[in-house]
């Protein structure tokens, strides 16, 4: 029996390790689905508070790009477009400023790029447009994020 008991601890021990290493990845690969990212933004968007600003710390916090003229996906079309952009902090602001014809107008343009006339037409590619320049800004950007991308002026024609 004396030969036999360290046998079977170890057999014990190693059924143990295991179940337990089974059950962790079961549960990894198996457990709770994550969420579709549309679906997922859209409740971390209903949780986002913005506290009302006035007018002067509005203007503190806020840039505009103007008048960027590129064409969209079908190269048949060229859109004029102007953006305002309103930041956390003037830290960011200021940072955006720097950065807003080497490194933003590039973002813009690519961004543009892939929209087709039909997407540009409506409200919703409109709204997908911001959001995307949300995520693609607040890449680039150290000091401060970029909280809202407003469209300020928008024409769209036939070549």
């Amino acid at each position: 029996m004396r030969k036999l008991l360290p046998w079977l601890v170890s057999l014990l021990l190693a059924i143990t390790l295991i179940v337990v290493v089974t059950f962790y990845f079961w549960n990894n690969l198996f457990g709770d689905k994550k969420k579709d990212p549309d679906q997922a933004a859209k409740e971390v968007a209903e949780n986002v508070q913005l506290e009302p600003i006035s007018a002067d710390e509005m203007v503190k916090v806020t840039s505009e790009l103007i008048d960027i003229s590129t064409n969209l996906a079908d190269t048949d079309y060229v859109v004029k477009i102007s953006f305002s952009f309103q930041f956390d902090s003037e830290k960011a602001k200021e940072e955006f400023d720097k950065i807003k014809e080497n490194e933003i107008k590039p973002i813009v343009n690519r961004a543009l790029w892939v929209m087709t006339p039909e997407e540009m037409s409506g409200t919703k590619g409109k709204d997908q447009l911001a959001a995307g320049l949300i995520n693609s800004i607040n890449a680039v950007i150290t000091e401060g994020k970029l909280l809202k991308v407003g469209i300020k002026g928008f024409v769209m024609t036939p070549i």
